[in-house]
Formats: structure tokens, C-alpha cells, sequence
């Protein structure tokens, strides 16, 4: 079995505990034969697969009753994962969504740490630094660097420690946040744990 995350650039694959990723434009689907799971956000990689037998969408396991119509399927697919926790999802955004027993309680979303970078080089050339992973975000920035990164990160640890769940992180940037955690798990793979749920649950029904 193999599951499968597409997005709009990329295809990621998890097989037998190895992960891989594909640019989209290259990957060939004829190259897996046996049972593939996949998530999409991508609608002209879903056309393209849509004629093969093997490969199945884990939407179709989703109980979208616990979920807002709208919410990606990414976050989706990290919250079934966990069964009571705070899963922080930072990628290109930072989403933070709770768990309560099974139960999804809701969440936010937050730029991701280059779109913040980004964002504030746009406003003056000044404010174009990177984010200082090192700094102490209790204490007043004395440079540029810490002041932006203190400005955006210290509200945001703060919100995310005060749901008062065991913490989860996950995506590309989840080790550089980790740093601000005292207690947090960095669990990587958690999209394919999750997706390893629906489809257990969908094969005893």
C-alpha cells in the first residue's frame, strides 16, 4: 500500500516507511501498481487518475460532520491523527487546529514563517532580515531581526501554549518551531498517520 499527498507542485509519497517526493509535472502514476491512498488539492492530477482502479481517495473516508466544509484536507487529514492534542501544521501557512477526545474544536491559521519574512520585507526595505531562531521571546528585542521575530512568533507560542493539550507539530518548518516548545512532539509524518486512520476505520465499516 502507498499513500499519496498532492499538492499543486509536488506529490508525496509514503510506502513501507520510506517517504519520497516527485515533482508533479514528472511523476508517471502508471509507475504504482499496487493499492495507492491518496489526498489532492490538486484538480488536474485528480483528472488524470481519475480511470485508475488502484488508486483511492481517503476523502471518501472523512466524516465531514466533524469538519467546516471549507477546511483543506491537509488539516483534515493531521487532525485525524490525533486523538487529544494541538496539532501545529507549519508549512507555507501555520495551522493550528484541536483535538478534544476525538472531537475537532476548531483552529486558526497564521502566515508561515517565509510569508511573514516576505510580508515584512514588502512593507520597508529595512524589515527585509531573517527571523532569528536563537532569540529569547520573553524578553525586548535590542536589533531588527529579533524585533520582527519576537513581534511575530512570541503572540503566537503564547495562543498555541495556552490551549493546554499535549503538542504536536508537523511541516517543513516544525523542528525550527520546536525550539519555543518546551514539551512538543515532532511528528513529520503525521498527514500518513493520519490518512493510515481513515482508511483502518473505513475498511472495518
Amino acid at each position: 500500500m502507498t499513500l499519496c499527498d498532492i499538492g499543486n507542485t509536488t506529490v508525496d509519497l509514503f510506502s513501507e516507511g520510506v517517504r519520497s517526493k516527485l515533482d508533479v509535472h514528472d511523476f508517471n502514476p502508471d509507475t504504482l501498481s499496487g493499492a495507492v491512498y491518496y489526498v489532492s488539492v490538486n484538480l488536474a492530477f485528480n483528472e488524470k487518475i481519475r480511470d485508475y482502479r488502484n488508486w483511492y481517495d481517503v476523502r471518501e473516508f472523512i466524516d465531514w460532520d466533524k469538519y467546516y466544509s471549507t477546511m483543506g484536507i491537509d488539516r483534515i487529514m493531521v487532525c485525524e491523527a490525533v486523538f487529544d492534542g494541538v496539532i501545529v501544521d507549519a508549512g507555507s501557512a501555520i495551522t493550528v487546529d484541536v483535538m478534544d477526545v476525538g472531537v475537532y474544536q476548531g483552529g486558526f491559521i497564521s502566515l508561515g514563517l517565509r510569508s511573514a519574512q516576505e510580508a515584512y520585507a514588502r512593507l520597508s526595505p529595512a524589515l527585509d532580515v531573517s527571523f532569528n531562531f536563537e532569540v529569547d521571546l520573553t524578553i525586548m528585542a535590542q536589533n531588527t531581526p529579533d524585533a520582527l521575530t519576537v513581534g511575530f512568533l512570541a503572540p503566537l507560542i503564547e495562543k498555541i501554549e495556552g490551549l493546554g493539550k499535549p503538542l504536536y507539530l508537523t511541516g517543513g518548518d516544525a523542528r525550527l518551531l520546536s525550539r519555543f516548545f518546551t514539551e512538543a512532539r515532532v511528528e513529520e509524518d503525521l498527514i500518513f498517520s493520519g490518512m493510515k486512520k481513515l482508511i483502518e476505520k473505513g475498511s472495518k465499516c
